[in-house]
C-alpha cells in the first residue's frame, strides 16, 4: 500500500510539473557505481526551463556537491559527490522549486564487478578482428529497422543498412575465437539515428544508447560477458571529434560554444600535420581542429569544461558497464589536444592496466608518434595515449607489396618505415594492419594475388605491435581496387538466411577461400601460443633481391636461443636465400621447423623460398627446445 501510494504521489508530481513546464527530457548519465576512483559526477540534466530549479538528493552517501547554470535555461549540470560508504541501490534526484518538488527522477548506484579497476586491457599477446557489426550477421531479422529510426533495412543498397547486429556477433564468437582472434572491435555500436549512411556508426545521435537496429546495451554488456568467456575482450569504438548532425544537441545545444562552427558548415582541412607544426599558421591549425569532418558530423568543441566532462564520463561509463578490454579512439588527432591528454589520463587514473589506440591517419611516423604515452613533445603537448594504429607501416607494407624492388622502392620502403621506430616511445604498442574500414582490401589492391595476400597477413602478425585483421578477408572478401565504404564493408557469407555460401561453416566456398581461411586460423593460432612473437626483440636485415629477412627473439635469452625466423619473398619465383648473412641467429646446431605445419626443414648453406611466400620458421639450437 506504502509503495502504491508513492508511486500515486510521484505521478501526481509529475503531472503537476508538466502542468508548469518542468519536466527532464535527458539526464544523463543514468547510474554510477560506488568505489570508483572518478567519484564525482557532473550530470548533464536537460528539460525546459529545468534552471529555474534546485537540485536535492537525499542518499546515505550521495550530496550534491555543485550545480552550474549555463546561458541555455533548458540545462543544469549538477555534480554528485559519492562517497565511498554509499550503498547501492535505486535513489532519485528531487528538482525544487522552491519547497515543492516540481520533477522526481530516478537515478542509480550500481556495485562494481569485482577486479573492474585491475581490468587487463589489449596488448602484443592479442590479435584484434575488427567487424563493421551491420555486415557481419543478422541474428535477429526482427530489428532491422525499428521505430523512430530514419533509415530502414535495405540490403541491395551497398550504402544501406544491411541489418546485420549484435546478436550476429554474438552467435559466432566461436569462429572468431577458433580463428586465433583475442580481441573483437565493432565498429560503433551506438544510436546514428541519421537519414542516410547510419551503417557505419560513426555519426553517433545519442552517447548512451546502443542503436536499436543492433541491440540494446544490455545486448552489448552480453556481448562482452559470452566474449570473455571465450578468451575474447571487448574493444569499443569511441568518437569524441563529433556527433551526428540529427543529434538533439544540435536542436537545443547547451552553450553556444559547445559545437565549433555551429552558425555554418565548415569542413576542416584534415591537415594533421598543423598540430605539431611549428611553421603552420594559427588559421589552418584551428581549421583542422575546429572545422567539421564532413556536413552530417558537427564538431564538438572540447574546451567547454562541461562538454569535457560529458565525454570523460561517457567513456567510463561504457568501460564500467560493458566491461571493455580496450578503446579505439577515432579521429584522434582532431579534438583538442588538451582535452585529449585529459580523456587518456582520466581513463588510465581508473583502469591503469587499459587499453587504448588513437586513430593518426598519417603516413608519418613523427606524426603519430606525437601522441603516445610518453613522448616528450617541442610544443610541450604531454600525451598519455598508450598506443597508436600504425598507419605509416600499413601504408609502407601495401606500397611495398605492388611497388618493383629497386634501390628506394619496394621492401625498402617497409624495411626503412619500421626503422622509424626510434621516435616512438613504445612501437610495441602500436597496433599494425594491412587493411581496416576505411581502406580497399589488400586482395583487391593486389588484383586478387592469393601469395603475396597471405605474405601481408603473415607480416602482420609476426611484426613488433600488436595485429588487427578485418572480417571477411580470411574468405577473400575483396571489393573494388579504389575506395568504395559501402562495398569494401562486404556482407560476411553466411550472415544472412539463404546466403550461398558460409564462411562460419565452410558450405559453399570455393578451394581458394577453404585454404584462406585455413591460413588464417593457422597463422594467428600460432601467433597465440608464441610468446617470443608477443613481447619478443626483433632485428631486421636490409631487403636484398625481392626478400625481406627479419627474426623475432627473447632478449634475455640470447640471439640462440628461441627464435622465429620471418622471410618475405616478393619474387614471382622461386628464390635460394643465402644463410651465412644471418650467423647472429643460424648455426651449424641450428635446427628448425616450419612454424604452421610443424614439418622440419634442414638449414643449410642457404634457403629456397618458394615464390611469393612468407617463409615461417622457428628455429632453436640442436639441443634446445623448439617452439613451444
Amino acid at each position: 500500500m506504502k509503495r502504491l501510494f508513492a508511486l500515486c504521489f510521484a505521478l501526481l508530481l509529475s503531472t503537476a510539473a508538466h502542468a508548469r513546464g518542468y519536466a527532464i527530457q535527458h539526464l544523463e548519465p543514468g547510474n554510477w557505481w560506488v568505489g570508483m576512483r572518478h567519484d564525482r559526477v557532473e550530470l548533464l540534466v536537460h528539460g525546459p526551463g529545468i534552471a529555474a530549479l534546485a537540485p536535492r538528493v537525499a542518499w546515505d552517501g550521495v550530496t550534491v556537491a555543485d550545480v552550474a547554470r549555463v546561458e541555455n535555461p533548458n540545462y543544469l549540470f549538477v555534480t554528485l559527490a559519492i562517497a565511498p560508504t554509499a550503498k547501492p541501490g535505486r535513489l532519485h534526484i528531487d528538482f525544487m522549486d522552491g519547497e515543492r518538488i516540481a520533477v522526481r527522477h530516478p537515478w542509480r548506484l550500481d556495485t562494481r564487478e569485482a577486479g573492474s579497476a585491475q581490468r587487463r586491457g589489449f596488448d602484443a599477446r592479442d590479435a584484434i578482428y575488427l567487424v563493421t557489426p551491420d555486415r557481419f550477421a543478422n541474428a535477429d531479422t526482427g530489428n532491422d529497422s525499428a521505430a523512430g529510426m530514419f533509415e530502414h533495412a535495405d540490403r541491395a543498397d551497398p550504402n544501406g543498412r544491411h541489418g546485420g547486429d549484435i546478436a550476429g556477433m554474438r552467435r559466432h564468437l566461436d569462429y572468431i575465437a577458433g580463428l586465433g582472434f583475442t580481441q573483437l572491435w565493432p565498429m560503433p555500436l551506438l544510436e546514428n539515428n541519421q537519414p542516410a549512411y547510419s551503417y557505419h556508426g560513426y555519426a553517433i545521435t545519442d552517447l548512451y544508447r546502443t542503436d536499436p537496429r543492433l541491440g540494446s546495451n544490455e545486448d552489448v554488456r552480453a556481448l562482452s560477458r559470452e566474449a570473455r568467456r571465450r578468451g575474447i575482450g571487448l574493444v569499443m569504438d569511441v568518437v569524441l571529434n563529433h556527433i551526428g548532425s540529427q543529434h538533439w544537441w544540435l536542436r537545443d545545444p547547451p552553450t553556444r560554444d559547445w559545437i565549433n562552427r555551429a552558425d555554418a558548415f565548415v569542413e576542416t582541412n584534415h591537415r594533421r600535420t598543423t598540430v605539431q607544426d611549428p611553421h603552420a599558421a594559427p588559421a589552418d591549425r584551428a581549421l583542422f581542429t575546429d572545422g567539421w569532418f564532413v556536413r552530417s558530423m558537427p564538431d564538438l568543441n572540447q574546451r567547454n569544461p562541461h562538454l569535457a566532462r560529458y565525454l570523460i564520463q561517457n567513456t567510463l561509463w561504457w568501460i564500467e558497464y560493458a566491461g571493455l578490454s580496450g578503446i579505439r579512439e577515432d579521429t584522434f588527432g582532431y579534438a583538442d589536444a588538451d582535452f585529449l591528454s585529459a580523456w587518456a589520463q582520466a581513463v588510465l587514473e581508473e583502469y591503469p592496466d587499459f587499453a587504448m589506440v588513437g586513430e593518426e591517419w598519417s603516413a608519418n611516423p613523427a606524426i603519430v608518434a606525437h601522441w603516445q604515452h610518453g613522448k616528450a613533445n617541442p610544443d610541450g603537448h604531454v600525451p598519455h595515449m598508450p598506443g597508436m594504429l600504425d598507419f605509416p607501416l600499413q601504408i609502407a607494407l601495401r606500397s611495398a607489396l605492388v611497388q618493383p624492388e629497386g634501390w628506394d622502392s619496394g621492401f625498402i620502403g617497409l624495411y626503412e618505415t619500421l626503422a622509424n621506430d626510434f621516435v616512438y616511445p613504445d612501437p610495441g604498442r602500436l597496433v599494425v594492419f594491412a587493411e581496416n574500414h576505411d581502406s580497399s582490401r589488400v586482395l583487391a589492391q593486389l588484383d586478387g594475388d592469393l601469395a603475396l595476400w597471405k605474405l601481408a597477413i603473415a607480416y602482420i602478425a609476426t611484426t613488433r605491435g600488436t595485429p588487427q585483421f578485418y572480417y571477411g578477408s580470411e574468405v577473400l572478401l575483396r571489393g573494388p581496387k579504389e575506395r568504395n565504404d559501402g562495398l569494401l564493408r562486404a556482407d560476411m557469407p553466411g550472415g544472412w538466411r539463404g546466403d550461398a555460401a558460409d564462411a562460419f561453416s565452410g558450405r559453399g566456398l570455393t578451394p581458394q577461400q577453404r585454404n584462406a581461411q585455413a591460413f588464417v586460423r593457422a597463422l594467428f593460432n600460432w601467433r597465440k601460443r608464441t610468446p617470443v612473437l608477443h613481447d619478443g626483440a626483433l632485428q631486421h636485415y636490409a631487403p636484398v633481391d625481392g626478400v625481406y629477412v627479419y627474426f623475432r627473439y627473447d632478449a634475455t635469452a640470447g640471439k640462440r636461443g628461441k627464435t622465429v625466423m620471418i622471410a618475405l619473398n616478393k619474387n614471382a619465383q622461386p628464390t635460394a636465400l643465402a644463410l651465412g648473412r644471418f650467423g647472429d641467429f643460424i648455426g651449424t646446431d641450428s635446427r628448425a621447423r616450419d612454424a604452421l605445419d610443424g614439418q622440419p626443414v634442414v638449414l643449410g648453406t642457404s634457403l629456397l623460398l618458394p615464390a611469393k611466400s612468407a617463409t615461417l620458421l622457428e628455429i632453436a639450437p640442436a639441443d634446445g627446445a623448439q617452439g613451444e
